[in-house]
């Protein structure tokens, strides 16, 4: 049975603020130590939101994001992206704000994680060809040569994190739609065109509409 009774929570902050990614660092660190993790585990997780409005920096943050720690077996997690969870092997993630932000807010399960994929798939080929750059939000190159917002050091999810925060997934629980769940609405995207998994279509937008979400991901035009 899921750690955290989805009936108990209520969204407490933005994508990307620093009340919601405490909630969720919260809800990581009760679900991952209810259950045996090794000792000999050494694996982190960072999300790390570029370019956020200014109103989510406030208090001297440095970073927009959270982060989840396994270091030796024992687990920490909070928000900012400390560089002892960085250099571990992991789950690295560099991406810009608005990128994410409104579908991080919808409720899913696998088969919602490949539609929102597909949809996010579409969003940047529109934004690729719009600015005739492939490397629109400046992703730092991977060993193939491409760009890619996935940060080294990479790590495979060790098998007891992944399935204590993927519990209950298929069933509307699980660590995604814990977050989605404590998410609140950004004003950003009131009027913005988006899909059913509330990712936004950028060749529905207009001229207005598409500068102005380009500047929120830090794209000049």
């Amino acid at each position: 049975m899921p750690v955290i009774d989805m009936s108990t929570l209520s969204p407490v902050g933005e994508f990307g603020s620093k009340a919601w990614g405490e909630a969720c660092s919260e809800a990581s660190i009760k679900i991952l130590e209810a259950v045996d993790i090794p000792a000999d585990t050494n694996w982190a997780f960072t999300e790390d939101y570029t370019h956020p409005p200014a109103r989510l920096m406030e208090g001297g943050r440095t970073h927009a994001g959270y982060y989840i720690m396994v270091k030796d077996g024992v687990v920490s997690a909070g928000d900012g992206i400390p560089e002892a969870a960085r250099a571990l092997p992991g789950f690295h993630v560099r991406m810009p704000w608005a990128y994410l932000c409104n579908q991080s807010g919808a409720l899913y399960g696998s088969e919602g994680q490949r539609r929102r994929s597909g949809h996010e798939a579409e969003l940047m080929a529109a934004i690729v060809a719009y600015v005739g750059n492939d490397n629109p939000f400046n992703y730092v190159i991977n060993a193939e040569g491409k760009p890619n917002a996935f940060l080294d050091p990479v790590g495979d999810w060790p098998r007891a994190v992944g399935s204590a925060l993927g519990e209950g997934g298929e069933d509307g629980n699980g660590l995604h739609n814990i977050a989605a769940t404590l998410q609140s609405d950004s004003p950003e995207f009131a009027d913005l065109p988006v899909t059913d998994m509330r990712v936004p279509i950028f060749g529905d937008m207009t001229d207005d509409q598409k500068k102005f979400f380009l500047g929120l991901c830090g794209v000049e035009v």
